[in-house]
């Protein structure tokens, strides 16, 4: 059981920007610290793509994998809350995830 590398991408508007780092800040970052296994979270922004990269590492899978999805349901509800307080949308999650998965280092 080795280290993992948890990746997501999202959907972050230029426009948007601020407002996804303070919902993270207000959310994500938070809840991982306290997190067994929690290494580092790296957060990137492609202007380009409008894109956002997350990368978390997790010292060992089971570290990461051992985490109820209702404990991780509860803090992406409080993330997408603030994300439209933020940018003043209602009822959708202005920063859907586009992909997610896993890397292992080599």
């Amino acid at each position: 059981d080795s280290t993992v590398i948890e990746y997501l991408k999202l959907t972050v508007p230029k426009n948007e920007k601020d407002a996804w780092l303070a919902a993270e800040k207000g959310s994500w970052e938070p809840w991982l610290k306290k997190q067994k296994g929690f290494v580092k979270r790296e957060l990137f922004w492609d202007p380009n793509n409008e894109e956002a990269l997350l990368l978390i590492t997790w010292s060992t899978r089971s570290d990461w994998k051992i985490i109820p999805q209702t404990e991780i349901d509860k803090v992406q509800i409080v993330f997408e809350e603030l994300a439209m307080k933020f940018t003043h949308k209602e009822f959708v999650n202005p920063f859907p995830i586009k992909s997610q998965g896993e890397f292992l280092p080599q």
